[in-house]
């Protein structure tokens, strides 16, 4: 018997429609369209101050909004993606 075509992951919009996904046998997922993700996992202890010009502020702001992040978050993502060489 030949394999299924791998699936892929839909929009899910609510909480239902996620387990109702996750629900299903899901052993022909497709798992190469998945990124590693960091999760925030050390307190923050420390704080900084810096001025940035309005416009980067307003860049920051708009481009974390997109992607449903704190803009904050996304300046600390940049810096650890920055830290982050071989």
């Amino acid at each position: 018997m030949p394999n299924p075509s791998p699936k892929s992951v839909p929009v899910l919009t609510a909480d239902n429609d996620a387990e109702d996904f996750l629900d299903q046998d899901l052993s022909a997922l497709d798992f190469s369209q998945f990124k590693p993700m960091r999760f925030e996992t050390l307190p923050k202890s420390a704080r900084i101050t810096m001025r940035l010009p309005e416009p980067l502020i307003a860049a920051l702001k708009a481009e974390a909004k997109a992607r449903g992040i704190p803009y904050q978050r996304l300046i600390r993502e940049a810096l650890e993606r920055a830290l982050d060489k071989p």
